[in-house]
């Protein structure tokens, strides 16, 4: 598979992590497989069916930060791949939490091999990447265990729902930043750390991380409802399955405030009613497009990708915090 560093802005860093993500990409389709064919055929599924490859990215171009001599060494390298691999992993437990039946444009793990091999299948990828850090140092390992164990409170968090008295929205972007969030700073934080940056500049690259993978989930919120056919899924698809995303979830609070409209209160009601039917759905998408709470949610996104931005003001100005600069733009510039 042909893999190519974005537009960063920098072509001379770009032109230097691409090396490095082609051998990402070459160690990643190995992880994916070496047991029976048929084990083989599932843990490799989503792997082959591509993907962004951001925290790669980001891992690399973090990587820069550091000693010239370590960015594309053997410990970058496996980071990048072992952060990569536990996003994989996750993707087979996201996809039975939510019964999705596609993914990246292919069937699902669990629509074609059924929950218990996808659950399965994804165990066996986080044992892999837990393999894999393990030869990186025990603060790599703490470090690792660490952002798995938030993947988890993450989900858990979002199917228990928030407690008596806590704001839905906060709760809900912390339920981002943990599912998200986490795993996007540990790809940034271990990048600088391997490439000899220093854990104050790890740090740093990590809070940035954190933040963008918030701006991007946020931005995914808007992709679900305004964009039709870019991101993989039914428009709305989250409303019928009754997931109370950042809009529904604005509307909500403004409804608590007594600050609601007319129209955001035939959205709210709507939301109450069947939308098995096509046209049902398709009339609350249309609904919830017009109506101003689509932009406040493009503002909490762009608000959360120049928080991640600020964060690089402990940054010397140069190629590898011109790289991420852009690459917060990236996260957010697919706003419809």
């Amino acid at each position: 598979m042909s893999v190519h560093a974005p537009d960063l802005h920098v072509p001379d860093l770009e032109a230097r992590i691409t090396p490095g993500l082609e051998a990402v990409e070459d160690r990643l389709l190995e992880a994916v497989q070496g047991s029976r064919d048929l084990i083989d055929e599932l843990t490799r599924h989503l792997a082959h069916a591509g993907g962004k490859r951001i925290r790669p990215v980001l891992t690399l171009v973090c990587a820069q930060l550091g000693d010239p001599d370590r960015a594309l060494g053997e410990q970058v390298l496996t980071a990048a791949t072992g952060v990569e691999l536990t996003h994989l992993a996750s993707l087979y437990h996201d996809d039975v939490m939510d019964s999705a039946p596609t993914r990246r444009g292919v069937p699902s793990a669990q629509h074609l091999w059924g929950n218990n091999r996808a659950i399965l299948a994804g165990d066996v990828l986080f044992a892999r990447a837990s393999r894999m850090v393990a030869d990186l140092g025990e603060e790599t390992v703490r470090h690792h265990a660490h952002t798995f164990e938030r993947l988890c409170v993450g989900q858990l968090n979002e199917t228990f729902g928030p407690r008596e008295g806590d704001d839905p929205v906060e709760f809900y972007l912390q339920v981002l930043a943990d599912k998200t969030g986490s795993l996007v700073a540990a790809a940034g934080y271990l990048g600088a750390f391997h490439g000899g940056a220093g854990t104050e500049v790890a740090d740093v690259v990590g809070e940035f991380g954190e933040r963008i993978g918030v701006a991007f989930q946020i931005a995914d919120d808007v992709i679900d409802i305004c964009a039709e056919g870019t991101s993989g899924k039914t428009p709305g698809t989250d409303l019928r399955e009754g997931v109370d995303t950042l809009p529904v979830l604005l509307l909500r609070r403004r409804e608590a405030r007594g600050t609601i409209d007319q129209a955001g209160r035939q959205i709210l009601a709507k939301l109450g009613e069947d939308l098995s039917s096509d046209e049902a759905l398709r009339d609350l998408v249309l609904a919830l497009r017009s109506h101003d709470v689509m932009e406040e949610t493009r503002e909490m996104a762009r608000s959360w990708s120049n928080r991640a931005v600020a964060v690089l003001d402990a940054l010397p100005r140069g190629e590898a915090r011109t790289a991420l600069e852009a690459f917060a733009d990236l996260m957010v510039d697919r706003l419809a």
